[in-house]
C-alpha cells in the first residue's frame, strides 16, 4: 500500500538546508510515483515545488519552527494529513511531534561551538528529545553519525547514513549559461561576470557561512603568509582572497584578522551572490580553500571540484571522507599548514592537474538519485511498519 509522507519544507529557501530539501524533493519526484507526498512550506517557497507529479501536493503553513507556539501548532496542523510518517529535514523537532517521524541531522555545530547559555540548554534538550524519539535518524556522514551516537545516545540501529550530493547544476557540463552558445559563449559570460566585480587578478576562493567553526581568521592569516611568499611569483604576485557568504560586519574576529595581517586591500567580502555567479567564481578561482574546524558533510568542496577547481580543506570531521584523495588536506588549527597546502596547489602544476582530474571524479560519486533512493528506503522501513490505514 502506498505511504502518505509529509516533508517539512519550511526551510526550502535557506542556504544549505534549503539545497538539501529542494534537491531531495525533486529527486524523489523522479523515482517515486506511488507514495503520496505532502510538502509543508511557506508561500514564498511554492515556486520551488512547481511542476511536480500529481502524487506531490503542497500545504501552506506560515509559522516558523523558531516560534515557541510551533511546538503545539505544527503537530496539530499535521493531524489533517493522517500521515504514515513525517520527515523533519533538520534537527529541530517540535516537542509534541507525533510519531512516527524521521529526522535528518546535517551537523551539530550550533550546539558544539555556541557558548553555554539558557537558550543553548533548551536547544540541547530539544535536539536530544527529538532524536531519541525519532523512529529513524538520517545522518549525512560517518562523522555526524559518531556525534549523534556519542552526544545523544541514539542507538546505532536507528541511524541511517545517507550522503548528500552537490546540486545537479554543478554537475552539468557545460554549465547552463553555455548551453545556447557553447563553450565560447560561456567564456565570454565568465569574463563579463569577473569584469562586473572588477576582478582582474588571480584569487583564492572561500564560499559559505562565516561562523566561528568555519575558521575564517586563520584562513586570512594563511593567505597573508602565502601572499608574502609569492610576492615575486610571475603568476601570483597579485594574489587575492575572495570570500562569498555573510557580510564581514557581523564578525569582528574576521575584521581583526584582516587588519592585523595588513591585507585589507587584498581580501574582498562579496556577501551572497546568485547561483550562476557563484559557479563562475568557483570556475575562475586559482584554488578553493575551506579550512573548517567542523562539517557535518561539507558541500562547498564538492561544488568546487565539480567546477574544475583544486581544493585545500581540513583533515578533520567529515571532510576527509567527503573529498577522499581529491584534495590537499591540512591541519585547520595550524596557519602555516594551511599556507603550505595553498602554496602547493598554486605552484605544483602536476598536483593541480591531478586534483582537478580526481575532483571531477569525486564529485560524481555523489548523486541525488542515490540519496533519494536511500531516503525512500528509510520511509518504507518506518512507514511500512505501521498497520494499513483504515
Amino acid at each position: 500500500m502506498p505511504l502518505r509522507i509529509v516533508i517539512d519544507c519550511r526551510h526550502a529557501k535557506d542556504f544549505g538546508i534549503g539545497t538539501y530539501i529542494r534537491n531531495l524533493v525533486h529527486a524523489l519526484a523522479q523515482i517515486d510515483r506511488d507514495n503520496r507526498y505532502v510538502l509543508v512550506t511557506g508561500k514564498d517557497a511554492l515556486p520551488d515545488f512547481a511542476g511536480l507529479p500529481p502524487n506531490f501536493e503542497a500545504a501552506v503553513y506560515s509559522r516558523r519552527d523558531t516560534d515557541p507556539l510551533d511546538h503545539l501548532a505544527f503537530p496539530l496542523f499535521l493531524r489533517r494529513f493522517s500521515a504514515d510518517l513525517v520527515h523533519i529535514p533538520l534537527n529541530v523537532v517540535s516537542l509534541a511531534m507525533p510519531r512516527p517521524y524521521v529526522v535528518t541531522v546535517h551537523d551539530l555545530s550550533s550546539l558544539m561551538f555556541e557558548p553555554s547559555s539558557r537558550s543553548r540548554g533548551f536547544r540541547l534538550y530539544q535536539v536530544r528529545r527529538g532524536l531519541r524519539r525519532a523512529d529513524k535518524v538520517i545522518v549525512v556522514s560517518a562523522a555526524t553519525r559518531r556525534n549523534v551516537e556519542d552526544l545523544f545516545g541514539v542507538p546505532g540501529d536507528r541511524i541511517r547514513q545517507v550522503y548528500n550530493a552537490p546540486d545537479p547544476k554543478f554537475l552539468d557540463q557545460p554549465p547552463a549559461s553555455a548551453h545556447a552558445g557553447g563553450p565560447e559563449a560561456h567564456s565570454v559570460e565568465l569574463r563579463r561576470t569577473l569584469d562586473r566585480y572588477q576582478i582582474h587578478y588571480p584569487f583564492l576562493l572561500y564560499a559559505g557561512a562565516i561562523l566561528p567553526q568555519k575558521n575564517i581568521p586563520r584562513l586570512v592569516e594563511a593567505f597573508a603568509v602565502v601572499r608574502g611568499e609569492l610576492d615575486a611569483h610571475p603568476a601570483y604576485k597579485d594574489l587575492r582572497l575572495i570570500i562569498i557568504g555573510d557580510e564581514i560586519s557581523k564578525y569582528p574576529a574576521v575584521r581583526r584578522a584582516v587588519i592585523q595581517t595588513r591585507v585589507e586591500n587584498a581580501v574582498r567580502f562579496l556577501g551572497f551572490v546568485p547561483f550562476e555567479t557563484l559557479r563562475m567564481f568557483y570556475e575562475a578561482a586559482a584554488a578553493f580553500v575551506f579550512p573548517s574546524l567542523y562539517e557535518g558533510f561539507g558541500m562547498p568542496p564538492l561544488e568546487a571540484m565539480a567546477s574544475g577547481t583544486p581544493v585545500v580543506t581540513s583533515n578533520v570531521s567529515s571532510l576527509p571522507e567527503v573529498v577522499g584523495d581529491a584534495a590537499v588536506l591540512v591541519n585547520p588549527e595550524n596557519v602555516f599548514d594551511i599556507a603550505r597546502g595553498i602554496r602547493e596547489v598554486l605552484v605544483n602544476d602536476d598536483l593541480r592537474a591531478s586534483l582537478i582530474r580526481k575532483g571531477f571524479q569525486q564529485a560524481r560519486r555523489f548523486s541525488w538519485e542515490a540519496t533519494s533512493r536511500q531516503v525512500m528506503d528509510v520511509y518504507q522501513e518506518v512507514g511500512g511498519a505501521r498497520s494499513p490505514r483504515r
